[in-house]
């Protein structure tokens, strides 16, 4: 996702001075955010070019932010249908999974709603009324969409995607495949604080320890530690409502938007960070529980045994608390 998670990372472990290994470090800006990649060789085996490189192809097909891009041709009113490339298939079959196993909850329709509240690339001075948002909901419903072979597909000629919800977890995932393409055995691959790691840390071979922030006692302060989790395979992403939001009145208005109601998220939840096997799968679905709330995404977390996430919440008197679902504990116990 392009807002600032909620993510940060620690290094960790003793070292072992017979291995020969030695980290290498690759940072830069893209995808409107920072990107930074850990890898631990004998030798250097990539470049920040190429790195770059994978990076500018999926924002040529995947950002709403550039112009030129597949999904905003794909936007565009008098477009019906575009052939999609790899990254855009991929994104798309993935979103769609994600919208069935939501009950419509993850949507990547809800492009229009998210302009309209002035989360988009353009400011707003004036917030849609609720004939402007029932205008809007027409439009949004990613069952408007089909997918028939490379063809992506739309109903109506309104409906706009926008795959910010997932498609930061899916660079991170295309950027670890090349590391993997490398023979590199040891990484850990983070953009806009979405993680993917696998291996250890070297030379102290000590798991990736990874810092979740929370928010602050005051609004002009900086995010405080949560928790510190370590993993060594898998991907890691949060999604909050606390770093990206206007107030209205005494309300908060979150960027993440409810397609049921074509209105900006509001429940309990402050953020939610999720381990799943790679980084795609769970930017998808932070999204997805933080628009559940908290206990019907605890317990869709006891069905669904190969997602574990982490939450930081409201209580009924305005304290902030904190609970796990029973899948995260273990990388928590790792930490202590």
């Amino acid at each position: 996702m392009l807002f600032l998670s909620c993510i940060s990372i620690f290094p960790t472990g003793r070292a072992n001075a017979q291995t020969s290994v030695k980290p290498y470090y690759i940072s830069g800006y893209a995808q409107g955010t920072t990107y930074n990649i850990t890898y631990y060789s004998k030798d250097s085996l990539v470049a920040k070019q190429e790195i770059e490189r994978i990076l500018d192809g999926i924002d040529s097909s995947l950002s709403v932010y550039k112009p030129y891009s597949l999904i905003n041709r794909f936007n565009d009113f008098n477009c019906k249908q575009v052939a999609m490339d790899k990254h855009l298939g991929i994104v798309m079959r993935k979103s769609l999974e994600i919208y069935k196993q939501s009950g419509g909850l993850f949507d990547i329709t809800v492009y229009p709603l998210t302009r309209a509240w002035g989360f988009g690339n353009k400011q707003v001075k004036v917030y849609p009324d609720s004939a402007a948002v029932k205008r809007m909901l027409a439009c949004v419903g990613s069952d408007q969409l089909s997918i028939r072979g490379n063809q992506l597909i739309k109903k109506t000629p309104c409906v706009q995607i926008d795959v910010d919800g997932i498609a930061q977890g899916y660079s991170v995932d295309v950027v670890a495949d090349f590391l993997d393409s490398r023979n590199i055995q040891d990484y850990l691959v983070e953009i806009g604080g979405e993680i993917r790691a696998k291996g250890r840390r070297q030379p102290e071979n000590a798991s990736f320890a990874i810092g979740i922030e929370g928010p602050a006692k005051n609004a002009d302060d900086e995010p405080i530690l949560q928790r510190i989790v370590r993993i060594d395979q898998g991907g890691l992403t949060s999604s909050g409502n606390y770093r990206k939001y206007f107030k209205s009145g005494n309300k908060i208005m979150s960027h993440l938007m409810d397609p049921r109601t074509g209105y900006p998220l509001q429940n309990e939840l402050i953020a939610v960070t999720v381990k799943a096997k790679d980084a795609m799968t769970a930017d998808g679905y932070d999204n997805f529980l933080m628009a559940l709330g908290l206990q019907k995404a605890l317990q869709f977390l006891k069905q669904h045994k190969e997602l574990a996430a982490y939450f930081i919440y409201h209580k009924p008197d305005g304290t902030v608390s904190d609970i796990s679902s029973a899948g995260f504990y273990p990388f928590e116990a790792a930490s202590h």
